[in-house]
């Protein structure tokens, strides 16, 4: 058994009686935001500091607006605005930081995180009360007592968070849960490698098997449709609405590319009887060994602020884990400038974004699998070998992402040039 977490989205069935309740909480979440944003500002206008979250709890605990929320919501309010400046701050320059949540003299409804000591759970009737903060009490026993409904396949249990999601017209409610699920024994015993790009998202290669590449293509051109001028409009009060609702369709784009990659991924790992994933580990690249942002260029630092490495990894790890498979993140040191027939290192070999040729072993590959390649020989730590001419190298599959269906299909082996 897996140890794990799950998300199930539920319909609130009373929420005529919750709605006002959950409206002041969602006000309440988005005032919040501004005092720590304007709390930011100041510090930042002072001294050039962005304060963490830590120091936005102690500062800000005794602020009216903190006891509007329970304890650990206000504390989520302020760890979610620390780690958009945090993102904000690592991103290219060009972009704005985070705005106040405000439209005119009205807040919008923030989405309100309770935790386990703010959740009181009664499976056999299906309800959860939330509790309100000091301020919005009316007695000291007043809560929120939401009945909720979820797919009949779903058992609610061991809850450790639940959040309220407007979604335009009504609340609906997000409820994390820990959840022990069975595990496959793994498929097979082989490896495989996987090189994160930003041209082509990622590439694999399977241990005796094939290699393979799925094109970023599909995200970058909704990033680049809901980034025109007409989905920028800011004013003093924010975003428009117009630019709200482009920002939210891109967001669940993204999401639905991520979640569907992770699965074919995972899916054709089983189909080559793969037991353990390498993936390179990119935690660091945004950073230099100092510390200090690396600068990539304005073309290089907006690709790379929207490459979404990190979520993609943790989303092949729990798919995979339901199968047995185990997903290992190694060091990528080299393993772009480092030719996987003869072990030659050197950035010359790299001559095009899609291309590798090794002047010392002749070997003409894709670069982006040649880096797979050196990837997977991270967790069996096998050394090259000159055996690898198997046309899979130079000229590998390629799985595009099709809108019509949402799924990954292959493209013709031909048509894909190194």
């Amino acid at each position: 058994m897996l140890k794990t977490t799950r998300t199930y989205v539920a319909r609130i069935t009373n929420h005529g009686q919750v709605r006002d309740d959950l409206d002041q909480c969602g006000f309440a979440a988005s005032k919040l935001w501004n005092v720590g944003r304007y709390y930011i500002q100041e510090r930042w206008d002072e001294d050039g500091e962005i304060p963490d979250e830590a120091e936005l709890k102690s500062e800000l605990k005794d602020h009216e607006r903190y006891s509007d929320l329970h304890s650990q919501s206000s504390q989520r309010v302020l760890e979610e605005l620390a780690e958009a400046f945090v993102g904000w701050y690592n991103s290219d320059a060009s972009n704005n930081p985070p705005g106040y949540r405000k439209n005119g003299d009205d807040h919008p409804r923030s989405t309100v995180v309770w935790k386990t000591e703010a959740i009181k759970h009664d499976d056999k009737h299906g309800q959860l009360r939330l509790s309100k903060g000091f301020n919005l009490k009316e007695s000291r026993s007043d809560f929120i007592l939401a009945e909720y409904e979820t797919r009949s396949d779903v058992t609610i249990e061991n809850i450790q968070q639940v959040r309220a999601v407007w979604g335009g017209d009504e609340w609906e409610l997000h409820i994390v849960c820990k959840k022990e699920i069975p595990v496959e024994d793994a498929p097979g015993d082989k490896t495989a490698g996987i090189d994160l790009g930003i041209s082509n998202y990622l590439a694999i290669d399977y241990e005796d098997g094939p290699s393979e590449l799925y094109p970023g293509n599909v995200l970058k051109e909704d990033k680049h449709y809901f980034t025109r001028e007409e989905y920028q409009t800011e004013g003093e009060n924010g975003p428009s609405k117009r630019a709200l609702k482009a920002r939210k369709k891109l967001s669940r784009r993204k999401d639905h590319f991520l979640h569907t990659l992770s699965k074919h991924v995972v899916e054709r790992c089983v189909e080559e009887g793969v037991e353990t994933i390498a993936v390179g580990d990119l935690s660091g690249i945004r950073e230099n060994e100092d510390g200090e942002s690396r600068n990539w260029g304005q073309s290089g630092n907006k690709k790379l602020h929207g490459w979404e490495f990190d979520r993609f990894a943790r989303l092949l790890e729990y798919k995979a884990e339901e199968h047995g498979i185990l997903v290992d993140r190694v060091d990528e040191a080299n393993t772009s400038k480092t030719c996987s027939c003869c072990g030659q290192i050197r950035d010359t070999n790299r001559v095009e974004r899609g291309l590798y040729v090794c002047e010392s072993c002749g070997t003409t590959m894709n670069a982006d699998v040649n880096g797979a390649v050196n990837i997977r020989r991270k967790i069996t730590q096998s050394p090259p070998t000159e055996d690898m001419s198997n046309g899979w190298l130079a000229q590998p599959g390629a799985f595009l992402f099709d809108r019509e269906s949402g799924r990954f299909t292959p493209r013709e082996r031909g048509d894909c040039k190194p």
